[in-house]
């Protein structure tokens, strides 16, 4: 049988006198209290990209030089896949603000495209990190057509097998 009279587990008295004793007569302090979390841009970058990547109608991110730089630079045995090429970002202390350029198929409504970038992008963004996305801005910097090739195809199918 449990002893009713000794104090609880978490070594607070029943007292309030034994309590301002232990906290020094202050409240207790909350966990979101006891440190500071810092998010890098690197991450809301990822975040917004893969976000952006997930809505039917994107066809890439980046601008025309960025993208051909980048599928070269994708290519290259020891260089890292440019997740984040096409998206540039802000981050506060509490807020961030996202810039994107992409690419989107021929044949959809563009500013239906953004929309849902613009609201999967928010979504993700604040429920990964807890920031408040102020503003998510997209420039559309090419429509890719069914019969073009895209960078990277021309480069694998080479002359030489």
């Amino acid at each position: 049988m449990t002893d009713t009279t000794s104090p609880p587990a978490t070594g607070r008295g029943h007292s309030n006198e034994t309590g301002k004793e232990r906290q020094g007569g202050k409240k207790p302090r909350s966990p979101e209290d006891r440190g500071r979390t810092t998010i890098s841009d690197s991450v809301v970058e990822k975040i917004s990209a893969m976000a952006t990547r997930e809505v039917p109608g994107i066809h890439s991110l980046g601008a025309g030089m960025a993208r051909r730089i980048g599928a070269v630079r994708d290519r290259v045995p020891a260089g890292k896949p440019g997740l984040t090429r096409g998206v540039s970002v802000e981050v506060g202390e509490r807020q961030a603000a996202v810039d994107l350029d992409v690419v989107v198929e021929y044949g959809v409504s563009i500013s239906d495209v953004a929309g849902e970038v613009r609201a999967n992008v928010i979504a993700a963004v604040e429920r990964m990190t807890g920031l408040e996305v102020v503003e998510v801005n997209i420039a559309v910097d090419d429509v890719h057509l069914p019969d073009e090739e895209d960078e990277t195809s021309e480069e694998s199918e080479g002359r030489v097998a």
